[in-house]
């Protein structure tokens, strides 16, 4: 059996990746009963909104999930770890700051950690404060990015050659051939975020999910360079007005008060590109279905097998 499936107590080594304040039980139950990892994302919530969401999710699913803590954005970490430790929540992964921190606190009650990170620099302290798995994000990627502005394909093997801890492959994967790349590439597993909007369990807007099943591979823009804050989206009025607001000289606090979670709610929930926004990742051009994730997950797994097979009989 993969290590990351071991040690993550999962059936296939794939995991949900944290969608801030969009986060719900329903999709993140989905994932876990699929055989992934389903994870919470906490993004700005505070922590009653948190543990309501982890409370629908064990009730939708005995299987393990994880919390998403955005260390930087979230005004509620030491909060939100203590209601982690309090579920039992059997994994964390902490994105945007430091981890050194909390890692050992998270340890002390068995909780397994997995760091986003986005170069080999990142990587390599992320293992030495003690991760036990890392999950390494390209600039493909949805939502909120690095400004390395590194590519999924390229940071994975550099990472996987310079540390000895799992690697999961985040960005720009929404298929078996996605993961198959990953695997590849020395990844143990990939992370989901884009493709799992457009599933039937996720209880998003339809007209978010019929952006993605129509988008091409030109589909999303980059919001925020000017500011230092980099943010990938669906082309939309809402976008358009952003980057002519940078073009013109924009603020960061008017930046950050117009990419804000009302903004992205008003997007995701109620389909609104007037007056919000819409995360994606570049992986939106390959999405052309909505199935459910029990099919997303078991066809990922079936068609990865499949091509490595096939790739190995034609070429070696």
């Amino acid at each position: 059996m993969n290590y990351v499936n071991q040690l993550l107590s999962i059936k296939y080594p794939i995991i949900q990746g944290g969608m801030g304040n969009i986060s719900n039980a329903q999709l993140t139950a989905a994932v876990s009963n699929a055989g992934g990892l389903g994870t919470i994302g906490c993004g700005t919530m505070t922590p009653d909104q948190v543990e309501a969401i982890i409370k629908e999710t064990k009730e939708k699913t005995a299987l393990p999930f994880a919390i998403n803590i955005p260390i930087n954005v979230s005004s509620y970490t030491e909060e939100i770890i203590q209601l982690v430790i309090k579920h039992k929540i059997p994994v964390v992964s902490l994105s945007a700051g430091n981890p050194a921190p909390y890692i050992p606190l998270l340890h002390e009650h068995n909780i397994k950690v997995i760091v986003i990170v986005a170069a080999v620099k990142h990587a390599k302290k992320a293992e030495e404060a003690g991760a036990d798995i890392l999950a390494a994000e390209g600039f493909e990627a949805a939502g909120i990015n690095s400004n390395l502005e590194l590519t999924t394909f390229t940071l994975i093997p550099q990472i996987c050659k310079q540390v000895s801890i799992p690697v999961l492959a985040a960005g720009g994967i929404g298929d078996g051939r996605g993961l198959a790349a990953a695997l590849m590439l020395g990844a143990s597993g990939v992370q989901l975020g884009t493709r799992l909007i457009a599933t039937k369990d996720a209880p998003f807007h339809s007209a978010y999910k019929q952006r993605l099943m129509d988008a091409n591979d030109h589909e999303t823009v980059i919001l925020g360079r000017t500011v230092g804050q980099v943010r990938r989206v669906l082309k939309s009025p809402y976008a358009k007005q952003i980057i002519d607001l940078e073009r013109s000289g924009m603020s960061i606090e008017q930046y950050q008060e117009m990419t804000s979670e009302n903004y992205h709610l008003n997007g995701a929930l109620l389909g609104d590109d007037q007056n919000g926004f819409m995360n994606s990742g570049q992986v939106a051009g390959l999405i052309e279905d909505i199935p459910t994730v029990k099919e997303l997950l078991d066809g990922m797994m079936n068609e990865a097998r499949t091509v490595m097979e096939e790739r190995l009989h034609r070429f070696i």
